[in-house]
């Protein structure tokens, strides 16, 4: 006979898969409908020897996604054209960047000088070098550059609806930019002309590819 009073609990399994150069695991899904698009890893050389950063996945609101392209592509492209990740980054709908620190001995100041100065190229590219420098500060917003970031560690950095770019560390929100440009500016750093990971972005858009 059960004991009075005694709770069962239920533990519900979460389906991940495995990013196969750092054996990083990402959840397939996660909050709001968003889906596993791509995995891919931000490798630094020095000295001609490649380093893992960070591994990462690109998640997107799948169904608003499918709604968005159908529209644009009314007779989708036989494979991904740079037209087609165009309307992909520019589209306001809802993405994230997860990443996960794989590189031990990190802190903040590291990781916001590798982004001001990504995030800045990009931007130049999109504006045809323009000066975005205040625009760049606000990704990172105030947060501590002396935190430590060591493996395992998480940022996550989100488009929402509004072309709001939102930025968590470890869970917590460090900023919240309204801005289309820094939007199209960041994901054009992973699905644009030079992403970071080139077979992640090809394994986004076979993905997004197959929605429509």
């Amino acid at each position: 006979m059960a004991e009075t009073g005694a709770a069962s609990t239920e533990v519900t399994e979460v389906e991940t898969e495995i990013e196969l150069q750092s054996k990083v695991s990402f959840p397939v899904k996660i909050d709001d409908n968003r889906e596993l698009v791509a995995l891919g890893c931000r490798k630094k050389g020095v000295v001609g020897i490649n380093f893992k950063i960070y591994s990462f996945g690109i998640y997107a609101d799948g169904a608003s996604m499918k709604e968005h392209l159908k529209a644009k592509f009314p007779t989708p492209p036989m494979k991904p054209t740079e037209e087609f990740y165009k309307a992909v980054i520019d589209a306001d709908i809802g993405m994230v960047l997860r990443m996960v620190i794989v590189f031990g001995g990190l802190n903040m100041s590291i990781i916001r000088k590798s982004l001001d100065e990504s995030i800045g190229a990009s931007l130049k590219k999109l504006t045809d070098g323009q000066d975005n420098t205040e625009l760049v500060k606000k990704l990172m917003g105030e947060v501590n550059s002396s935190l430590k970031l060591p493996s395992g560690s998480m940022i996550e950095i989100a488009k929402l609806p509004g072309f709001i770019l939102q930025t968590k560390v470890k869970g917590e929100v460090v900023s919240s930019v309204e801005s289309e440009l820094l939007c199209r500016a960041y994901f054009n750093m992973y699905l644009g002309d030079s992403p970071f990971d080139k077979e992640a972005k090809d394994h986004a858009g076979t993905y997004l590819l197959s929605l429509v």
